[in-house]
């Protein structure tokens, strides 16, 4: 993908992320999820090699998340970034990362894959509450 400077660039991004037809409204009235998308766009504008998104599926209903999650794996793979997510979303998190670090009362606790994130007894005993039988 080809990105122009300036107002092409911004033009550019407003029609990947389906905001052009808004390009005359003021950021705060638009639909949460369009900001979110606006948001997004904005970072990208600086053309970065990592991308920062700090619970971006806060307060967005499930399809919302599910058009969230699809944005980000596009994202991800048209701009080749590396994203640095933050999220409590644990379905958003296990479809979009691929190294997962869990944090309990700011320390590490567990890193790894998807897979082995969800299978770690110490997560799931942080998270879910439960006790896990050693082996």
């Amino acid at each position: 993908m080809k990105l122009f400077c300036g107002w092409e660039k911004a033009i550019e991004l407003l029609e990947i992320f389906q905001l052009a037809d808004k390009k005359d409204e003021i950021a705060k009235n638009l639909p949460y999820g369009d900001q979110r998308r606006l948001e997004i766009a904005r970072a990208l504008a600086a053309q970065p090699k990592l991308l920062l998104l700090d619970e971006p599926a806060a307060g967005m209903n499930p399809q919302e998340t599910q058009e969230l999650m699809k944005m980000i794996q596009w994202i991800k793979k048209e701009f080749n970034l590396t994203i640095l997510l933050i999220e409590h979303d644990m379905n958003l998190v296990m479809n979009v990362c691929e190294r997962i670090y869990v944090l309990e009362y700011g320390s590490i606790i567990a890193q790894g894959t998807p897979n082995e994130i969800k299978n770690n007894p110490r997560v799931i005993e942080a998270y879910l509450g439960e006790e896990v039988e050693s082996c």
